[in-house]
């Protein structure tokens, strides 16, 4: 147990504690956030001896609850959320989970009744990863727990072939057969060799209410402002410094703005990139630090800066993840870290309120005429322009490519692919024969298709909403955030994904959301007086990594010599010969398009393979 918390000390660096009884063992290791009292530390037991506790994550209304139990007779040890959780559970039984509002992953062993009680938050900020076989059951927050413990290293094929198509392995698998991840809102109650799994909450989404709001779109905005700032509120609650991230756009500021209005002269963070002034949004964070007076400090990063942590990155990663945005978050994390312990973000908002490209494309698509028809008409011409996210024709030509592919597409395949980096038939080749009859094609197809459930022909934009909210928030920006956070010791909370904030999200229709003009509206209208002008005249510019640059350079050894040269491709088995020779000849060619993203995601896996299935 102690190498399997020492594996995830980035996680918990101020202490750790080992509670074993019977064929029970719990593990902890803890991020000092709050002044703990006496008593106040991990694994936890109440007053019996009865019940012992594990928690990872924060519980924003926690002393509303304590003066609660309070009033009921229940005493207290420590000033802790962690034992409120406790006496919650001992007083209410598995149903106390919706009165949480926070972010957790937690374990509660009855000692009595010799169960164990396995829990997740609303959303999936926090990860809870879960190895069971025919006489033990395992659990941790990261990966690289369970492998000290010893779990077998068995490829999910699956899994690899979703991950070749989205750069992320989508929930409940894992690269790991054995290893489950436990989705949001669901639990687990383990008793006498008995698992039962129960989700205990989902987005309280319905069409038909939805289209029938009785606010106005005023009063919305007014509602929408009065959650978010409630929920920033609580989330500056802590007795460590606490900070915001400020990247310039919308979200972000919004956060700043409302974090302002409780915490004078509150410390916000920017990353500037001076190599790549495409990206570099800086100057528009700095008016946003400016209106509101805040400690603001700007991270200004070469790409040698990005290049020198890149390594960091792929060393700590234990299931493969290619989002290559990960590295600027990880350097974000890392410099915040030497000035705050916590920080607020802007994550979620994008995913309820519809503010990607694609959210544009969707609606487009529904609305039909001529401009989405002239688009599909030029579909050769698309197919024949150079494509590339580095540059604003580039990307254009990208975009009106997959759009006038997703015209032609029912509402399901036309989210797959739009969610997709690579299609299916291109992931499937890219893996060897041998491999191409591990992936289990039903079981892939069934994956897919749980994950695609809340889309309907008959359905709106709301369902691509609640399906984003499902796969891209937990699976890629969260699982980012917090892998990258934590490898740094930082805690990140995002006041969007308050449970608040998220139901009423759903429960507006979509057109207070996007409409031909504009997305993200509510966000944008309800919160333009709060904010510079000049944050709403400019494009938003998702953050690329120069990885052309070094494939062509500094990494090309290791492509070339290294993780994708003929003889360790064919060693290894995994991936076909021809396939990946093909992408080095095109990476290097005059048009390499967007090929570095699917070269990124061979290297990620082939570095996590050395590190994790060779050793």
């Amino acid at each position: 147990m102690q190498a399997s918390t020492d594996a995830i000390v980035s996680r918990g660096p101020d202490s750790q504690g080992h509670f074993v009884y019977d064929s029970c063992g719990l593990g902890f290791r803890r991020l000092a956030i709050l002044d703990l009292s006496a008593d106040g530390n991990q694994p936890m037991t109440d007053e019996s001896g009865r019940y012992t506790i594990v928690f990872n994550g924060e519980i924003f209304n926690f002393r509303e609850l304590r003066q609660r139990l309070v009033k009921k007779g229940h005493t207290f040890r420590s000033q802790t959320d962690t034992e409120v959780i406790l006496k919650l559970y001992i007083s209410e039984g598995r149903g106390f989970l919706k009165k949480l509002n926070g972010f957790f992953g937690l374990a509660i062993y009855d000692k009595e009744e010799d169960s164990l009680f396995i829990a997740r938050d609303r959303m999936g900020e926090k990860p809870l990863l879960v190895y069971r076989d025919e006489d033990k059951l395992f659990f941790a927050s990261e990966m690289k727990s369970l492998l000290a413990l010893g779990v077998p290293r068995k490829l999910d094929y699956a899994a690899l072939s979703h991950y070749l198509q989205l750069n992320y392995i989508p929930g409940p698998a894992s690269i790991f057969k054995g290893v489950k991840k436990l989705l949001p809102g669901h639990y687990l109650y383990v008793q006498g060799g008995k698992v039962v799994r129960k989700r205990w909450y989902k987005i309280p989404y319905d069409q038909k209410k939805t289209n029938k709001n009785r606010l106005s779109y005023e009063q919305q905005q007014k509602k929408l402002v009065e959650l978010l700032d409630d929920a920033t509120a609580r989330r500056l609650v802590a007795d460590v410094p606490v900070g915001a991230f400020l990247s310039g756009g919308i979200d972000s500021s919004v956060i700043v703005a409302l974090a302002s209005r409780h915490t004078p002269h509150l410390n916000t963070f920017s990353i500037g990139y001076r190599d790549e002034p495409f990206f570099d949004e800086t100057k528009y964070a700095k008016l946003v630090a400016e209106r509101y007076k805040t400690n603001h400090t700007v991270f200004s990063l070469t790409n040698q800066d990005l290049y020198d942590h890149i390594f960091d990155v792929l060393d700590y990663i234990d299931e493969p993840f290619a989002d290559s945005s990960a590295l600027a978050v990880y350097i974000l994390s890392k410099r915040t870290r030497e000035k705050a312990t916590v920080a607020l973000s802007g994550d979620g908002a994008d995913e309820m309120f519809a503010g990607y490209n694609k959210h544009m494309g969707e609606f487009q698509v529904r609305q039909g005429g001529f401009k989405a028809e002239a688009v599909t008409g030029l579909n050769l011409l698309w197919d024949v322009l150079p494509k590339s996210r580095n540059s604003f024709f580039g990307n254009k030509v990208r975009q009106f490519q997959r759009f006038s592919r997703g015209m032609i597409s029912g509402p399901k395949d036309r989210y797959w692919d739009w969610a997709s980096f690579v299609s299916e038939k291109d992931a499937r080749n890219l893996l060897s024969p041998a491999s191409r009859r591990k992936v289990g094609k039903n079981l892939a197809e069934k994956r897919r298709r749980d994950i695609l459930q809340h889309l309907h022909a008959d359905g709106d934009l709301n369902e691509v909403l609640l399906t984003d909210m499902n796969l891209v928030l937990p699976y890629d920006m969260l699982a980012k955030v917090d892998l990258m956070s934590m490898a740094n010791s930082l805690e990140v909370r995002p006041p969007f994904l308050d449970p608040n904030v998220v139901n009423f999200a759903f429960s507006i229709p979509v057109t207070s959301k996007i409409d031909a003009n504009m997305k993200k509206r509510i966000v944008q209208d309800a919160f333009r007086p709060l904010l510079p002008e000049e944050l709403y005249q400019r494009p938003k510019h998702g953050f690329e990594v120069p990885l052309l640059k070094w494939f062509r350079n500094e990494l090309r050894p290791l492509i070339e010599d290294d993780l994708l040269s003929d003889a360790f491709i064919e060693a290894q088995g995994i991936f076909s010969v021809e396939a990946t020779r093909a992408l080095k000849t095109q990476l290097f060619s005059r048009n390499p398009g967007d090929v570095h993203a699917r070269i990124w995601a061979l290297i990620v896996f082939q570095w996590w393979w050395k590190k994790w299935m060779m050793s």
